[in-house]
């Protein structure tokens, strides 16, 4: 989840936030210099202060509930993969000692996230207590039902949520481009996220190969396996995913797919036009830039719609009836 664009989304419906805050610059100054401790101990209560600060929000103050609606949809997908790192790390020795410290680090920003959200929502958080790990489906309809016992398939599934966020981020960056403090802020928060991504990826290339921890990013990428052996940023729509067809809408095409230079479309993965220019070069006897180095120089965003149908392959019955990614 990322906070900035949590912050530009409830801009949509309350264009007066910032006027609520002291000033656009100075606050988010202040979330710039956290760095790298935007996933630590400190940033619950720094969110919260600021929510606290936008709206003067007691215990008899509610937020409007367009903003309300926009932090339940965010808590929602905060508890999604907190469960799911938490279950993870606690099913014995589905991961390995050498991992365990990276993904330890990513279930604690999750938790940090939920805690920030809990206290902007209060009482009017989607639910009065804390959904549990029952209600989300992580096997999405016993498409993976090894996910907590299988490293390989436990891996892929985080391979999954982590690209798909990365991209639901960039589609959100338009947004953030009328605030210059705001879109620098956003941008270094979104090269972390893109590193996660990044990690998770590399990990699952060093087990394809039998290499754990730090090691696997000496592991070779081999083109021709991608699911198994991926390379450490996404390579045209690679081949489906790390479980096509299923992964595959993951890299695809949003909602719209083609448009023009001056608007806002969500080409797939693969695509090689930026723009409205092409990033081939060469020839297609010699090429310099081919299809596959042009899409790898480039993250596509992903629409709203398309990322939320995705999210509702892991919501369960019980979810279901918490309203969960309505």
């Amino acid at each position: 989840m990322d906070l900035l664009k949590l912050i530009s989304d409830i801009e949509q419906v309350d264009p007066e936030v910032y006027e609520r805050l002291d000033s656009r610059r100075r606050v988010f100054r202040h979330v710039s210099g956290m760095g790298k401790t935007l996933g630590a101990a400190a940033l619950p209560g720094f969110m919260s202060m600021l929510f606290n600060k936008a709206y003067g929000q007691g215990s008899a103050t509610t937020l409007p509930a367009p903003v309300a609606d926009v932090l339940n949809l965010a808590l929602q997908l905060e508890y999604l993969e907190y469960h799911f790192y938490a279950i993870g790390l606690g099913s014995g020795t589905l991961i390995s000692a050498a991992d365990r410290p990276a993904i330890t680090a990513i279930r604690n920003d999750e938790s940090g996230h939920v805690k920030v959200l809990r206290g902007a929502l209060r009482t009017q958080a989607f639910s009065a207590s804390d959904p549990t790990a029952a209600a989300f489906d992580y096997t999405a309809g016993n498409r993976f039902n090894a996910v907590f016992s299988n490293a390989a398939m436990f891996y892929a599934v985080a391979q999954s949520f982590e690209d798909l966020g990365v991209r639901a981020y960039k589609g959100a960056a338009p947004k953030l481009l009328a605030n210059k403090t705001l879109v620098e802020t956003a941008f270094r928060i979104h090269s972390v996220e893109a590193r996660h991504a990044s990690h998770i990826r590399t990990l699952r290339r060093g087990k394809a190969a039998g290499v754990e921890g730090p090691a696997a990013a000496q592991t070779p990428a081999l083109a021709s396996n991608l699911a198994e052996r991926p390379k450490s940023w996404v390579s045209e729509t690679d081949s489906g995913g790390p479980a096509a067809p299923f992964t595959a809408p993951i890299y695809g095409a949003g909602t719209p797919a083609v448009g023009v230079a001056s608007q806002i479309y969500f080409p797939a993965e693969d695509n090689y036009i930026q723009n409205g220019a092409t990033t081939l070069t060469g020839s297609a006897a010699t090429p310099e830039i081919d299809s596959s180095a042009a899409s790898e120089a480039f993250d596509e965003g992903l629409n709203e719609n398309k990322v939320k149908d995705i999210a509702l392959f892991f919501r369960s019955a019980q979810g279901a009836a918490l309203g969960l990614f309505q």
